[in-house]
């Protein structure tokens, strides 16, 4: 398979096409061999290591409005560690399109996990300096789930069961899901899903899968219950 054909496989693989090729080129090319491309590499992983903490502390916080700090943290640190990264970077094939220099690889031919963890920081910094934020929010929400073997959800409330067990209590129907709305590429869809209940509390919200949405949606939903009913 040529590089060509890896880097189509690849971007499929990561849900995103890139405008600026450049950026993609700049985030595979390892500093270590010493091309005018690798010179940003660890400037794009230090942005990366940034942008996936800030997304993955996000979902962390609205998904469990009862987690203490220490708890948060601990579900934090369990997403973003390398070997979280490591696992990802892996699934979607980066070590096949990372150019490194020979040096760099272990005896049996391998790329050590440190340096797959910081290919992919570069990858959703490229991502972020191409798309913008939400696209690299997109991005790094659709791998985790996908590819973590953990997924985001098991680390946070079940917002539709909540949602559920809210509406059953008071003798209402079970909430509905609708999904309204559908954008992006075929290989990387953004869903737009609302949410409502029967005594017209309704909420509306995006997310790379349909689950996803819904789960969103449901968050929604409940947070204006806070505000209005005091639950």
């Amino acid at each position: 398979m040529s590089q060509a054909d890896r880097l189509r496989r690849f971007s499929d693989l990561i849900g995103y096409s890139f405008g600026n090729q450049e950026l993609l080129d700049r985030a595979l090319s390892h500093p270590s061999i010493g091309s005018d491309e690798a010179r940003s590499f660890q400037r794009m992983e230090f942005l990366g290591d940034r942008i996936i903490a800030l997304v993955i502390a996000e979902t962390v916080y609205e998904g469990d409005r009862s987690a203490s700090e220490g708890q948060l943290a601990v579900r934090l640190n369990a997403l973003v560690c390398g070997e979280t990264c490591v696992r990802i970077a892996r699934s979607i094939g980066l070590e096949s399109v990372l150019r490194v220099n020979k040096s760099i690889k272990r005896p049996d031919g391998m790329i050590p996990s440190s340096v797959l963890a910081d290919a992919l920081e570069a990858l959703v910094a490229a991502v972020y300096r191409d798309g913008g934020f939400e696209a690299a929010r997109q991005m790094v929400l659709r791998l985790w789930e996908s590819h973590a073997g953990i997924g985001i959800g098991s680390t946070v409330a079940n917002f539709k069961s909540e949602l559920q067990e809210w509406a059953l209590a008071r003798g209402l129907p079970l909430p509905k899901y609708e999904e309204i709305g559908r954008s992006g590429p075929a290989h990387a869809p953004v869903f737009v899903v609302r949410a409502s209940l029967a005594d017209g509390h309704a909420a509306s919200a995006r997310g790379p899968t349909i689950r996803s949405a819904e789960r969103a949606a449901a968050a929604a939903v409940l947070a204006s219950l806070d505000r209005d009913t005091g639950r």
